[in-house]
């Protein structure tokens, strides 16, 4: 079972083994099968039978919840979930994409799909309008047009902050769906499909023009 001492814990981190001192608790096994409330006692004896930990999952609830788990291999995930997801948001770029408020509509289609590329790729968007003259005395026309780029974003993105004046413009940032690893491996596997089909379509091709004709056969 892990050891820990109160020199290498840090206030996030649970309560585990005889660190939990309630009289009873609801206990969940191993595979995640729930056991029921039991004395504390006998969660800790059940542990120690699986030589595993006892880590207190659920602190607030009445009463406690624990869990039987390797606590040592529980935080190894948990610390390599927490630095992949630092590594993400460090990949993830603020692209920006700008506005006119009496954009054209081609301009509007043009500004979208380079939009839509940039989420498909994990990056957020910061859509801006900028505001000319006496535009700026009409806030909600660009709030309309901000809604409907949001919307016509929400297959790759999500909406991270509303629409805010800052300065002569409005901005909105867009998030993508998928983070950047993710994006990166689905590019990978229609890229792989892709090469998979071409290799299939050209001995298919080289299959059909090695077969005799009807006057090559007479």
């Amino acid at each position: 079972m892990a050891e820990t001492t109160s020199k290498e814990l840090r206030i996030s981190d649970p309560r585990t083994n005889e660190r939990i001192r309630v009289p009873e608790v609801r206990l969940v096994g191993p595979a995640g099968e729930q056991i029921g409330v039991v004395r504390i006692e006998a969660a800790l004896r059940l542990a120690q039978e699986a030589d595993l930990d006892l880590v207190e999952v659920a602190p607030n609830s009445k009463p406690p919840v624990v869990k039987i788990m390797d606590y040592g291999k529980f935080k190894y995930e948990a610390a390599q979930k927490a630095k992949e997801a630092r590594r993400n948001q460090a990949n993830t770029i603020l692209k920006e994409v700008r506005f006119r408020l009496k954009i054209e509509a081609h301009d509007y289609t043009t500004k979208l799909k380079r939009a839509e590329g940039f989420l498909k790729a994990g990056d957020k968007v910061k859509a801006m309008i900028l505001f000319r003259g006496r535009e700026q005395s009409r806030p909600e026309q660009g709030v309309r047009l901000l809604r409907k780029f949001a919307e016509d974003v929400a297959e790759f993105g999500t909406v991270e902050s509303n629409p805010t004046i800052d300065g002569r413009n409005m901005v909105m940032v867009v998030a993508p769906l998928k983070n950047k690893s993710e994006a990166k491996a689905e590019q990978n596997a229609v890229r792989t499909a892709n090469k998979q089909a071409a290799r299939e379509a050209k001995s298919s091709t080289g299959a059909a023009s090695a077969e005799p004709t009807d006057e090559t056969a007479a």
